[in-house]
């Protein structure tokens, strides 16, 4: 692995994704296999007068620890440890690096909700924007199983996603995102799928670079009651509970009424069973990340593949006009690249995957 292009994508998350100041206190959580990006973010924490409050775990979650959930009481399991909620309270910056030694264990329905409580605590703050927060991974064999690839190819797909002019790339999504936040009603057109939401009043962001990484989307929140229609999600997605193919959902009034997938249905009816926000539409998001090319079986990675759009069921953002509250956020996401379409109040702005003039 290159210790250059390590060096580098720390540098990116301190300082472009969370901007860390002298004095900081940034909480950094990792899992071993991404121990080389650990240490080089505490390096590079140091270097600029930051505390770096590591936390490193085991295995397949952060900084979730799976077997105190499975031990732990039921009452205590979705919260966390009073000391740690202060930590998380205090901290002025977090960083969040996945790198699963082993696969996700398919967890039983009250070890998932206990699991996703606790992450949305650590998130929350970062989700608000009540302090600088990035999410991200960090290349290792379970992510190059899962996509098809040898490590090494798999390391050169991951940076070359990752390691972009950031700065330019905001500037091509920008039209696009002024476009998104001006329009009133969104159809989505393709195999399986006549979809039609509004974002009157809703506004969009770009991901450059600075919420999660591989940065490459545009996203807003949809009104919360106006989705209406059926898609199919035709690019896998791994859930608490394991992988889920072929998703297929119709909506009425903004509620999931009908959904169905080819393998992991349990696993998308407990989802549906999280909270009464799980069954609405918190996000809707454009893929415009060049850099990859094909999905990886890897949320982070496939929501940003240039072509595709997708959906989040659950947790919707406030500060963009979303309204939906949940414990989940899960994005599903659709391949237009094959003969889909995306229309912005009536008139087609995409087509099999590309940008019309």
């Amino acid at each position: 692995m290159s210790d250059e292009r390590v060096s580098a994508y720390a540098q990116l998350l301190v300082e472009r994704c969370i901007g860390a100041q002298p004095g900081w206190q940034v909480l950094v959580a990792a899992t071993t296999a991404a121990r080389p990006l650990a240490r080089e973010l505490s390096r590079q924490l140091g270097e600029r007068g930051a505390y770096a409050l590591t936390r490193i775990s085991f295995g397949a979650a952060f900084p979730v620890d799976l077997d105190w959930i499975a031990a732990a009481p039921a009452e205590l399991a979705p919260t966390l440890a009073p000391l740690e909620r202060h930590v998380v309270e205090q901290v002025d910056g977090s960083i969040f690096v996945l790198a699963p030694e082993e696969d996700v264990p398919a967890l039983d329905e009250a070890a998932a909700r206990a699991f996703r409580a606790q992450v949305t605590a650590y998130r929350d703050r970062g989700r608000i924007g009540l302090v600088p927060s990035v999410r991200c991974d960090f290349p290792c064999p379970v992510y190059a199983q899962r996509a098809g690839l040898t490590p090494a190819e798999f390391e050169d797909v991951f940076y070359a996603a990752c390691l972009r002019d950031w700065d330019e790339e905001g500037r091509l999504m920008e039209p696009r995102r002024a476009r998104l936040a001006a329009a009133h009603e969104v159809r989505i057109v393709g195999a399986g799928t006549d979809l039609r939401f509004s974002l009157a009043g809703r506004d969009a962001l770009v991901d450059d670079g600075h919420l999660n990484v591989p940065g490459g989307e545009v996203f807003t929140s949809p009104v919360e009651d106006s989705v209406e229609g059926e898609i199919l999600f035709d690019v896998p997605s791994h859930s608490t509970d394991g992988l889920v193919s072929e998703i297929r959902l119709r909506f009425e009034r903004g509620e999931v009424v009908e959904a169905s997938a080819a393998t992991g249905e349990p696993a998308l009816r407990r989802a549906l069973a999280t909270d009464e926000g799980a069954r609405r539409v918190g996000e809707f998001g454009i893929g415009c990340n060049r850099g990859i090319t094909r999905p990886m079986r890897n949320v982070l990675f496939d929501e940003k593949l240039a072509g595709t759009v997708h959906l989040a069921l659950g947790a919707g953002f406030p500060h963009l006009g979303g309204r939906n509250e949940s414990a989940l956020h899960w994005d599903l996401i659709k391949d237009l690249r094959g003969g889909g379409e995306l229309h912005l109040d009536g008139t087609v702005v995409q087509r099999d995957g590309e940008w019309l003039p």
